[in-house]
């Protein structure tokens, strides 16, 4: 059955979020003009931790865009007819997890007025200087697939775009992952398994942002998603989860086989205080069991509120492991000489502490809230959304037994 494509009405709801997402981007705004006038001093940061909350959310963010394509590209690279519907919401949202976790990022540097010279001057040595090229591509690369999606002209060049970006993003995330693997400075990163383990988080990630919107926007709209669709999304998360969960298994099994690394894996297991804490109830129990427990448990087989619970959960538990990965490695004190004591004045042997204050909580909410008004604002004007993902529409037995009929 041929999909018909429709645009929301612009009601009071519309609007009233719209402005609501306004306010929460102003706010973030208003928090960034009073970071970068007073200093980074009012922030939790300092020389030890300069990766801070605001990074936590950017990362975050940036790893959901790449998982949040994973829809399309099983339409497009894998030739699943079912998720092809779902694709141009797939690419909409990954564009603007991108803009919105490059939004944070930028503005968070500390000097975002100089973002031209990071754009402009390029030292080829640094990964950082890889991602600002994977990011931009990625931005060209997806909305050139969202058009021929969306332009029945190009629509026969789709497959080949979708094949495009498909790679893409896997070396985006890669590329992201890689930030740290290969960062050999801090005990915590160290570790080539960090690449894929990015991988298959932003597939995670992504997928449940994803089906939060996905819900949140029918419901809103009053359209119909079958249990057909969603059977088949929440299996697919669940797959991820249980993923993600076997990557941080023989991430943290090989650092405790290596004994350059035991001193930061008992930080992170045993005695890391709020790190600890966030790695075995946060990322582990909340982010992980208690959501594939609702995924596979018979009795939430077709509960929809279980299903949107459990996306939440893993979107809390990524945003802790992000925040366990990027604020942990950098608590954990530096060893400079491998196998030497060395003793100074100056912070040897201490973790740092580090507390993020409401401004730099703000700023990462601001992110989320452009993300939002670009996915909002876009499905408003653009033919981006199936008019009916019913069973009937969507299940192949289900028309099968139709046609019977007739």
């Amino acid at each position: 059955m041929k999909t018909t494509y429709t645009q929301i009405e612009n009601g009071k709801g519309f609007w009233s979020l719209l402005l609501l997402l306004a306010g929460m981007i102003a706010v973030g705004l208003a928090a960034t003009f009073y970071m970068e006038h007073n200093g980074h001093w009012v922030t939790g940061m300092d020389n030890q931790i300069v990766w801070g909350m605001p990074h936590v959310f950017a990362i975050f963010l940036i790893v959901a865009a790449s998982g949040a394509l994973n829809v399309a590209s099983i339409g497009s690279v894998f030739g699943r007819k079912m998720y092809k519907p779902l694709a141009p919401l797939s690419a909409l949202l990954a564009v603007a997890l991108l803009v919105g976790g490059l939004a944070v990022l930028v503005l968070d540097l500390g000097r975002p007025d100089r973002l031209a010279v990071a754009m402009t001057t390029f030292n080829f040595k640094s990964i950082f200087t890889w991602n600002v090229i994977l990011y931009n591509g990625f931005l060209l690369i997806v909305g050139i697939y969202l058009w021929t999606m969306l332009e029945k002209r190009m629509n026969k060049h789709k497959d080949q775009v979708g094949i495009v970006a498909f790679v893409w993003r896997l070396v985006l995330t890669t590329g992201t992952g890689s930030i740290f693997g290969w960062l050999v400075a801090r005990q915590a990163y160290d570790a080539a398994i960090l690449a894929p383990m990015f991988v298959v988080m932003s597939f995670s990630f992504g997928l449940a942002f994803y089906l939060l919107v996905l819900l949140a926007t029918y419901q809103l709209t009053g359209r119909e998603v079958g249990d057909y669709v969603l059977n088949r999304l929440k299996s697919l998360l669940g797959v991820f989860v249980a993923s993600v969960l076997y990557f941080v298994m023989v991430y943290h099994f090989t650092n405790l086989y290596a004994a350059e690394h035991t001193g930061i894996e008992h930080f992170i297991l045993l005695n890391g205080g709020i790190f600890t804490l966030l790695f075995w109830l946060v990322q582990i129990i909340i982010g992980s069991l208690v959501p594939l427990a609702l995924i596979y448990a018979p009795q939430f087989r077709q509960n929809r509120s279980a299903l949107t619970a459990a996306a939440i959960l893993v979107l809390l538990g990524g945003l802790a492991q992000v925040y366990v990965i990027l604020i942990g490695g950098q608590a954990y004190p530096l060893i400079n000489f491998p196998g030497y004591e060395v003793s100074s004045t100056f912070a040897d042997g201490i973790v740092n502490s580090y507390v993020p204050t409401l401004a730099e909580f703000l700023l990462g909410f601001m992110g989320v809230a452009i993300t939002l008004i670009m996915v909002a604002v876009a499905i408003a004007a653009l033919r981006i959304l199936p008019s009916s993902l019913a069973d009937k529409v969507m299940d192949p037995h289900a028309l099968v037994a139709a046609q019977a009929k007739k």
